[in-house]
């Protein structure tokens, strides 16, 4: 697959440009080594400086990154086993969710997850990771699965949204969302969410009000998007860049405020960049907070999920 460049990584795809120029130079016209190594050298402290510095529109450019990995590629990738789990018993599937029982590491698990797609056929079967009330409705079934086997829930969170269509709408789609997130807050067993990309809107919190929320590097947590944003406050949806800017809606700053509860790194040049070190540092995290909730009760962990929750925007 090409790489996809990002308009501020520019001067890194022309370095990119020319050491594969002279590649193809030296493989007619003698040995360019010396000099392919030194603009990789450049263009990789170039690569570093420049994530090292993003801003959080560049950062919403970098969690909308089409060649991030994606729900399946963590399934793919972290779990074995698995088994999806289809449908809302109520009116039918839906693909922009994903979920089902597998193993982490060998013990059981239930995993679900927004799923965007990568390629123009699988972004429509997935409707671009934006579900509809029954999708949520099936998270809530595996959510209640999980909890009648005792078994732990992860949840992967990458979508811009819930789907905002009539059939949406005329099929319960705020009060689907609203029973998702109680689920969510109710489960007597391990929660952990891990945000991968975009995390909007209620879209997004309907499965990511879990015990512990984990955040990728370069993803984002918002209430509203950026552009939706602008939309509201100035009726200019250009302006997007100022409302990232306003909204405290990287990592860090969601940090800050212990609205997110651990910061997974990720490799320069983003999660893109190297898919499979990506997947396994989330893999390394994800095991350390199982291992941390593991000795919990189930009264204790709704009662630590409650208190999480209650502190946020507590002053003193």
């Amino acid at each position: 697959m090409a790489t996809h460049y990002l308009e501020f990584e520019k001067p890194i795809a022309d370095l990119e440009d020319k050491i594969e120029e002279l590649s193809l130079l030296a493989s007619t016209s003698g040995s360019f080594e010396t000099e392919i190594e030194g603009l990789r050298k450049k263009a990789e402290q170039l690569r570093k400086k420049t994530y090292a510095g993003l801003d959080p529109w560049m950062k919403t450019q970098v969690a909308r990154h089409p060649q991030r990995p994606h729900l399946t590629d963590y399934i793919d990738g972290l779990f074995t086993d698995f088994e999806e789990l289809k449908g809302d018993r109520q009116f039918g599937d839906d693909q922009a969710i994903m979920g089902g029982l597998a193993r982490f590491r060998g013990a059981p698990v239930v995993v679900m997850g927004h799923e965007k797609g990568n390629d123009t056929q699988s972004r429509l079967t997935h409707n671009f990771g934006m579900a509809r009330p029954e999708g949520y409705r099936k998270a809530v079934r595996l959510m209640d699965l999980a909890e009648q086997y005792g078994l732990p829930v992860l949840t992967f969170v990458d979508t811009a949204g819930a789907y905002p269509g009539l059939g949406a709408e005329e099929r319960g789609q705020a009060e689907a969302i609203a029973r998702s997130t109680e689920r969510c807050l109710t489960l007597g067993v391990p929660s952990i969410a891990t945000i991968t990309g975009e995390g909007g809107s209620g879209g997004a919190i309907a499965i990511a009000a879990a015990g512990r929320v984990l955040m990728l590097e370069h993803s984002i947590y918002s209430v509203i998007s950026p552009e939706g944003a602008a939309g509201i406050l100035w009726r200019d949806g250009a302006r997007a860049k100022d409302a990232a800017m306003a909204m405290k809606i990287t990592a860090s700053d969601l940090l800050e405020l212990k609205i997110i509860d651990r910061i997974i790194e990720e490799p320069a040049g983003g999660a893109h960049a190297d898919a499979d070190g990506t997947i396994a540092a989330v893999g390394e995290v994800l095991a350390e907070e199982l291992g941390a909730l593991s000795t919990l009760t189930a009264d204790q962990i709704r009662k630590a999920r409650a208190d999480r929750y209650y502190a946020i925007g507590r002053l003193g």
